[in-house]
């Protein structure tokens, strides 16, 4: 994947998905003279990054005059803060790709004019790999190669897709956005469980980790949807028959899940205000 930039690419918040983010731009072969990343104390590890590879970090904002993109990535309490010190890059026209939990187009749009070109995204925590999932949604200023330079840029920490409305971004962050913590319970209450019946509880972990781990990585690499993938594991009348017939029955993990979604969906619409 070749990232075409003829701009500065500028970072705002070179945190821990901001720092991904840096990481991957680089093995994809962005030009670090190119990148401008703005935090007043990046860890230490994207400190070092920056060090190494000779990034302009924390010029004079006035001294960035030729901002193809900024990758709005800080927290979303300071965000105002953060973008207010920012509004002369807006002079260069670039595209706004945010990766900020619950602001909206609106709100960046506050900071960068109602004719910017503006992506809102939402991505999750495994990102931090390179295996995280980004859905995105543009306002209608964004042009069809700017969505493909984001794509690109966005691509550095895993997977990337489309969502035609706003609206859904709350839906995405709900299921993906918060779904690595659903994940992580549901290692927590297997490993639980295998202690109730008797097993060392440092076994029972081992053994649940591995157990989502591997699964997870059975679905990525075979592409087989996960019904199928059930299937093939459950013989009948074998013991994981006997399980799901508790999982999958009508009060079992379905409508459970499906409350729960609903209520992050719910949640992180009220965050965006």
């Amino acid at each position: 994947m070749t990232i075409a930039l003829k701009g500065s690419l500028v970072l705002a918040g070179a945190g821990k998905m901001g720092g991904a983010m840096l990481e991957g731009w680089l093995k994809a072969g962005v030009p670090a003279r190119l990148i401008v990343a703005l935090d007043p104390k990046p860890p230490a590890d994207v400190q070092a990054l920056v060090d190494k590879n000779g990034i302009r970090h924390n010029p004079d904002i006035a001294s960035i005059t030729d901002a193809e993109v900024v990758l709005v990535a800080v927290k979303p309490q300071i965000m105002d803060d953060v973008l207010a010190g920012l509004t002369s890059i807006a002079k260069s026209e670039p595209l706004v790709l945010s990766v900020v939990a619950g602001k909206t187009i609106a709100r960046l749009a506050h900071f960068f004019g109602k004719d910017a070109a503006i992506i809102r995204t939402i991505p999750n925590t495994p990102a931090a790999i390179g295996r995280g999932i980004t859905a995105m949604v543009s306002n209608a200023n964004v042009s069809p190669s700017q969505e493909i330079l984001a794509e690109q840029l966005l691509s550095s920490i895993g997977e990337v897709v489309r969502v035609p409305a706003e609206e859904q971004i709350d839906w995405v962050t709900a299921v993906s956005g918060s779904g690595p913590a659903y994940v992580f319970w549901l290692t927590e209450c297997l490993a639980a469980a295998g202690a109730k019946l008797g097993l060392d509880p440092k076994l029972a972990e081992q053994l649940a980790r591995a157990t989502v781990a591997g699964s997870g990585e059975l679905m990525r690499q075979s592409g087989i949807d996960a019904a199928t993938l059930r299937q093939n594991v459950t013989s009948p009348n074998g013991t994981t028959f006997a399980a799901l017939q508790h999982l999958m029955a009508d009060d079992g993990l379905k409508p459970l899940m499906e409350r729960a979604i609903a209520a992050a969906a719910k949640r992180s619409k009220e965050l965006a205000g």
